[in-house]
Parts: C-alpha cells; structure tokens; sequence
C-alpha cells in the first residue's frame, strides 16, 4: 500500500493523514484531552476512532466518519428535548463578537426554517465534543475561540438556503469564524432530502466509492458543486476563510457556499461547530 502524508498548516489545523485509496484514518488519541481529563462522576472523556476523507484541498473540505458516538447523539438529544426554537440568521452588519453576543442580531427570515437550541458548554459530553473539534484542529486551538455549541433540528420542507458561515461586515474583521464543522446527530428512518450542499466544489468524483459508500447523495438534483448525505455519526469540516495575503486581514472564501437543502420526508438533527479567530464574548468566564 502507497503512503503519502500531508500536514494541513492552514490555521493551526496540524493532522498527519496516512493515505490510503480513498480513506484517511486518523486515530485520536484517547487521553490527551488538552489540559487535563474532562471527568463527571464515572464519564470519562475517551475519543472514537473516527476516519477521515480528504474532499477538497483547496478549499480545505474533510469528511470524517464516526465523529459522533452513539451515546454522545443520544445524550445531545435528551438534554436539549423541548429547548428548540426558531432558528435565526445573523445580521452581518450588526455583527461583530468582540463585544456583542453571536446571537444579539438574529432575526427569523424564509432563508432559514429550521429550529436551534445551544448546547451547555459546562456539560461534560459538550465539552468533550469540543475537545475532540480543538484536537482535530491542532493544538494551538483556544476553547475560548469555540462559539457555544448548536444544535439543529430540521422536519420535512425545512431547509437553510445558499449562505456562508463567514460574515462580510468590516466589525467581524480580526473575529471572522474560520472553520465549521456540521456533524449528523439524528437522521429518522426514511429520511428524504436533507443533504448539505456546496454548489461551488470542483473536482469530487460524482461516482464510485463516493457514491457507493453514502457519502454524497450522486442522485440529487441538484446539479452542481457536491451534496453530502446526512449519515448519523458522521461531520464534514471545512475552512471559510482564505489564506492571509499579507494586505490585511483574512477574508471569507466564496467557495465554501453551502445549503441545508430541504427534508423531503423523516427529519434529521445537525450539530453546528463554529471556530473563531479570536476569544467569543459569550465563552467570557467560562
């Protein structure tokens, strides 16, 4: 078997992937959880052995497989019963986390038909899961740069349109959110629809293990870019913004455009995890 190791320096994010057609396992390792074990009566913080597949290097998209454990889905979902409500789209004019709440400016709009709840991030399953989206990022990741943790939950016709997670308002500069992760939390039996889709990926095989494997829905009609199908478990990762050009500060990359396309039938439960450049106000004393 070919070996071909690629360390991923943008932003921080330092994983060795050891290739294999098609398949980048990478093991985390199940103690090194930052500063110190993050423990709750007899819960110990341990970390699955998930995979990933390298999707697009420029820009940097990754699926991983597994990110999510079972009794990590499960226990996301019991303490969050009852606590959603409709979801919001941020104002990019208003927002700027430096000394406003990621949340002050959201308004309901026809973009996005969700509902959300935020995850309490001294829960110690939450922190875990926060843990393991630093890890994968490298070390020199700060949890105070991690927004709160969200939780998505999308019905049948519910869908969020065409946007990106970066903000294009001159107070986001220096704050701009550069990763995202969307992991799969609950996906009901028979579920149609509800992929993610970015309209503007190149150079993915529509077919083969791509498809064979459930990875990306080939049968979509949605005609560009690449649509991922929600596999319970599972997460794509991806960088919104561009490398630095020495000029200024790093802007928002137009490619990782995407869309929760719209539930057709079933529903499915979507975990947001947002990255920033600098400390999130909210996350202030925790």
């Amino acid at each position: 078997m070919s070996s071909l190791r690629y360390l991923i320096a943008s932003f921080g994010i330092a994983v060795a992937l050891q290739y294999a057609p098609g398949q980048y396992p990478f093991h985390a390792s199940q103690h090194q959880l930052g500063d110190r074990p993050v423990l709750s009566g007899e819960y110990v913080c341990e970390h699955p052995p998930y995979k990933v597949l390298m999707v697009s290097q420029s820009p940097l998209v990754i699926y991983i497989q597994n990110f999510l454990t079972t009794d990590e889905r499960a226990h996301l979902q019991r303490i969050t019963k009852d606590t959603f409500t409709r979801s919001g789209v941020t104002s990019n004019n208003n927002h700027n986390n430096k000394d406003k709440s990621s949340t002050t400016n959201n308004h309901n709009s026809a973009l996005r038909t969700s509902q959300s709840t935020t995850l309490p991030p001294s829960d110690p399953i939450v922190a875990c899961i926060e843990t393991r989206a630093l890890l994968f990022q490298g070390y020199d990741t700060p949890r105070s740069h991690l927004e709160p943790l969200q939780l998505v939950k999308y019905a049948p016709t519910e869908h969020y349109h065409f946007h990106t997670d970066w903000f294009t308002s001159p107070g986001s500069e220096g704050n701009n959110r550069v990763t995202s992760f969307f992991a799969y939390v609950h996906v009901a039996n028979g579920t149609t629809g509800g992929g993610t889709n970015f309209p503007r990926l190149g150079e993915v095989p529509a077919e083969g293990r791509w498809c064979d494997e459930g990875i990306l829905d080939c049968d979509a009609e949605w005609e560009k870019g690449v649509t991922f199908r929600p596999v319970e478990g599972n997460a794509v990762f991806w960088v919104n913004l561009l490398p630095p050009d020495g000029k200024g500060g790093r802007v928002g990359d137009e490619r990782t455009l995407h869309a929760g396309l719209p539930v057709t039938g079933g529903g499915k439960i979507g975990l947001n995890i947002w990255t920033r450049e600098g400390p999130v106000a909210e996350r202030t004393g925790l």
